[in-house]
């Protein structure tokens, strides 16, 4: 209980005064009327034995919303990060999708004695270095393009289109044999263990290119280099920047050049992305930049609806009725596309609509495309 204690203090959970805002808005509420999150901070306060054994802390997506609406600022997703590390020191594990497969290629990676082949997918029309200021860091989108290739999930597509992008400017971006997933679904799902290893394994491979800028296209590894990475190894030697924030001041100093391209879509903020990290406008930005035309859905920005699951837990009946859900309200939009700026995003709608679903299909079909993506074909 000690450990619980001192994670109540550090997130700011004796705070809680009960109002209930957390649970209005949380999307795993809203689809679940059994689950809040101010009755697990108050189970904790209250001194309750057994809560990292309950199901209800793997139900919760981090996706940030309850904390953005909490008068007092609790830090609940923080909480749940602390609670769920604690199940997993007492042997209570959760149930990840795919069979917790994403889980363990990440634990894969932390063998001294590993040896990849990380960088095959790249294609001779894409400069990259291994030396040099600006590094891209890939994360793990080529495993992910093979986990859920018949879902369409393109990922790889949102790398080499980052590198097109960059090259495009007169960049040519570094990038790792050595490197490693960031660790993101292995720190959310309690295993801080080897999500320390992978940390120390990106920071040696990282300041072995000599690189002073590190750029992210994915939300998840970006945050967890901003945030966790800085939490448990300190302030860290180089310049951490999202994509969409990097390819805007490319616009802005005039390196970079779109041609129109004649598209109606509308745009998904992921949790990570929005929530987390505060960036909402560069993505919008950069479709203006592209003369792309963007129609907003209902529940936009601040206010966006999370894609379901997080760290590939708690997959199930009631996730696909949130992704349809978001997905009806895309298709209300009458667009021609639906853009995202996460790879997982991408994943978990397609799959809602994967087989087979619950309403009719012409309900939620759209196509779903990473927004970096549809940017790379947009260049001069």
């Amino acid at each position: 209980m000690a450990d619980v204690q001192a994670l109540i203090d550090d997130t700011g959970a004796y705070d809680c005064v009960e109002c209930g805002k957390c649970t209005s808005v949380c999307p795993a509420a809203i689809f679940n009327p059994d689950f809040a999150p101010r009755l697990i901070v108050v189970k904790a306060i209250e001194g309750i034995e057994g809560l990292a054994s309950e199901k209800d802390i793997w139900s919760c997506m981090t996706c940030e919303m309850c904390s953005d609406m909490c008068p007092y600022k609790v830090d609940y997703a923080a909480f749940i990060q602390g609670l769920r590390a604690e199940a997993v020191n007492i042997g209570t594990v959760p149930v990840c999708s795919q069979g917790g497969l994403v889980q363990t290629i990440g634990r894969i990676m932390t063998s001294p004695n590993l040896k990849q082949n990380r960088l095959n997918w790249l294609e001779d029309d894409l400069k990259v270095a291994s030396e040099g200021e600006v590094y891209y860091f890939t994360g793990c989108l080529a495993h992910l393009q093979d986990i859920f290739e018949d879902r369409n999930a393109n990922c790889l597509d949102i790398a080499k289109s980052t590198i097109k992008l960059l090259n495009k400017a007169g960049i040519t971006p570094v990038l790792s044999n050595e490197e490693v997933c960031c660790g993101h679904d292995l720190l959310w799902t309690g295993d801080e263990k080897n999500f320390e290893k992978l940390m120390e394994k990106n920071l040696k491979a990282i300041k072995a290119t000599g690189a002073k800028t590190i750029l992210f296209s994915c939300p998840e590894c970006y945050r967890t280099f901003d945030v966790d990475y800085q939490d448990m190894a300190g302030d860290l030697d180089f310049e951490l920047v999202h994509t969409s924030d990097f390819l805007l001041d490319l616009i802005e100093e005039g390196k970079l050049k779109f041609n129109k391209l004649d598209e109606k879509v509308t745009y998904h903020d992921p949790c990570r992305l929005g929530r987390h990290m505060g960036i909402y406008e560069s993505p919008r930005k950069l479709l203006e930049a592209a003369g792309i035309d963007l129609v907003e859905m209902e529940r936009t920005s601040e206010k966006s609806m999370c894609c379901g699951v997080s760290a590939f837990v708690s997959c199930e009946a009631k996730t696909r009725k949130m992704q349809l859900d978001r997905l009806k309200e895309a298709k209300a939009t009458e667009t021609n596309k639906l853009l995202t700026y996460c790879p997982k995003c991408q994943i978990h709608m397609k799959c809602a609509t994967w087989k087979n679903t619950p309403i009719q299909k012409e309900e939620v079909e759209i196509p779903i495309e990473d927004l970096v993506s549809l940017l790379a074909r947009a260049v001069e």
